[in-house]
């Protein structure tokens, strides 16, 4: 999947009435683009996981410059370029989306796409959970048992599996940290330059995974079909578009509403892997999943609930 944590500011509340509706289509686009992505790589087939990324990654890179090109974005991309903190910084943002969309491609094309959108409904959960651990915040009560909730699920999953769901585990943690890395950054990297950054980055290693598989069972962009070809060629286009729908989204909606609809992305996942692809869901996948949905009930309880108090408290004179 693509790059969620890169939100921005969020509008000042006294336009929420006017921007709302647009915010909002462009949310559930960005989400439910990235909820479809199993069905645009099992098309792709007879490609593997390491050509897939390593097209996803050269042309995404390509469609980035392009874009930054035609909106004369060269001048502010360059000076991002000349921070070497900023530079180092996406350096391993892009090793952790590496990370992330090997995985992903790889749990589609081995029919593990409910275990992957299992990554995605615990990603926040662990978001809040390395916020413990990496940046020493304080949960609430609320908060923990969420977390304790969370670990009973993967527990449950585990026994029922009778092994770690670590496809889960992998896509929620490198999008954990992934988030925790661009939080650094902050806002002054938007989509487009850091997708551009994490992907120049990744080029050279994207670049060797091509010729690896050229060398070894051979690549199949151009000897499938015309259509497959073309699929393969909106790589770049299937990974930017969301991405930037998002980022437009983050600025016209508050964040407790991305919070909410983030959770379309995984479902829809969840609903392809069932009853699309019909993968197994034995008794104790359905107790693990229910757990997590549970948790996710009592941490957006206790979001709503900060939000609400957050409106109640008094403005402080200046």
């Amino acid at each position: 999947m693509s790059s969620r944590s890169e939100t921005e500011t969020p509008a000042p509340p006294a336009h929420h009435a006017s921007v709302s509706r647009s915010g909002l289509a462009f949310a559930i686009a960005a989400y439910g683009l990235w909820g479809f992505l199993p069905v645009y790589f099992i098309a792709l087939e007879p490609a593997g996981p390491i050509e897939i990324v390593g097209w996803r990654v050269l042309l995404s890179l390509v469609f980035c410059v392009l874009l930054i090109t035609v909106t004369r974005a060269w001048r502010p991309f360059m000076a991002l370029v000349r921070d070497r903190r900023v530079l180092f910084t996406m350096g391993l943002a892009g090793v952790l989306i590496f990370v992330n969309w090997s995985t992903y491609v790889y749990a589609t094309l081995t029919n593990q796409v409910v275990e992957a959108a299992l990554g995605y409904f615990i990603n926040p959960i662990v978001t809040v959970f390395l916020g413990v651990l990496v940046l020493r915040e304080r949960l609430n009560a609320t908060q923990w048992v969420a977390v304790g909730i969370s670990i009973v699920a993967v527990v449950v999953l585990a026994v029922g599996y009778g092994q770690l769901p670590w496809i889960a585990l992998v896509l929620a943690f490198s999008f954990g940290f992934y988030g925790l890395i661009k939080k650094r950054v902050g806002p002054k990297v938007d989509a487009v330059s850091g997708l551009t950054l994490e992907t120049a980055w990744l080029a050279p290693l994207a670049v060797a995974q091509l010729v690896f598989v050229a060398m070894t069972s051979g690549l199949t962009m151009g000897t499938v079909s015309p259509w497959h070809t073309v699929l393969l060629l909106m790589a770049g286009v299937v990974t930017a578009i969301p991405l930037l729908l998002f980022a437009a989204a983050s600025r016209r909606l508050p964040l407790i509403f991305m919070g909410f609809i983030q959770y379309f992305a995984p479902f829809i996942q969840f609903l392809v892997g069932v009853f699309v692809l019909q993968e197994p869901m034995p008794p104790e996948r359905w107790i693990g999943f229910a757990l997590v949905w549970l948790a996710l009930l009592v941490l957006t309880f206790d979001l709503v609930r900060g939000a609400r108090s957050a409106r109640r408290a008094p403005v402080e004179p200046i």
